[in-house]
């Protein structure tokens, strides 16, 4: 993602001694810079946050494609919007999530999921074999479950287990007071309780992916 900045023009000065300047900034601060137009500060952005936002692209699409396409939407949104962008409640990292999930959720409304690609295993440091191919297939068969939520249940499931956001910063994504946010993650869980188990899959089960 990081030759999205070279788009933009050019800093005043070589661009590694000028992300050097202002890689211990905070997110305002390199928000200041990048609205005048600082190719250096929007660059340690984009390294800063793609991580997270392609994994949430990636689980909520099941795409990798569509998940690089929405993360660069996401950030040309942010360096089109930077003027009048204000930092407010959970700063630019709910803004960013949120941008990232409405676009997922537009996705999903207007298009069927594709699924021809499988989530990153998640394996531990050197698995055998037998363990290696049930935590695959538990994978494979937590992602199908996942898939199958609908879009915001998918979405707060992705945001408070697979990324950690708090209650109350997967609220300020989805634009729902914190109430509201505990009853969608709520009936979210409990849906795909119900799906996992329709697949065999019990809840000790999910501890190999611990």
């Amino acid at each position: 993602m990081t030759e999205t900045a070279g788009l933009y023009a050019e800093p005043a000065l070589p661009l590694h001694r000028a992300r050097e300047a202002c890689a211990a900034d905070d997110d305002t601060a390199l928000m200041a810079r990048v609205a005048q137009g600082d190719v250096a500060a929007f660059t340690i952005i984009v390294e800063r946050y793609t991580p997270q936002l392609y994994r949430v692209g990636r689980r909520m699409l099941s795409h990798t494609a569509e998940a690089e396409d929405i993360v660069q939407e996401a950030f040309a949104k942010l360096w089109q919007t930077a003027p009048q962008w204000r930092a407010h409640g959970g700063g630019l990292p709910a803004w960013l999530h949120r941008v990232v999930v409405n676009r997922c959720l537009d996705r999903l409304r207007q298009f069927r999921v594709v699924t021809t690609d499988t989530l990153p295993d998640l394996v531990d440091d050197a698995p055998g074999p037998e363990r290696a191919l049930a935590m695959r297939r538990l994978n494979d068969t937590v992602e199908d479950a996942l898939a199958s939520l609908p879009g915001r249940h998918r979405a707060a499931i992705v945001l408070c287990y697979f990324e950690g956001l708090s209650n109350i910063l997967a609220a300020q994504v989805l634009e729902l007071n914190l109430k509201a946010m505990e009853s969608l993650l709520f009936r979210a869980r409990r849906s795909l309780r119900e799906l996992l188990e329709a697949r065999g899959v019990r809840s000790d089960d999910l501890e190999l992916l611990a």
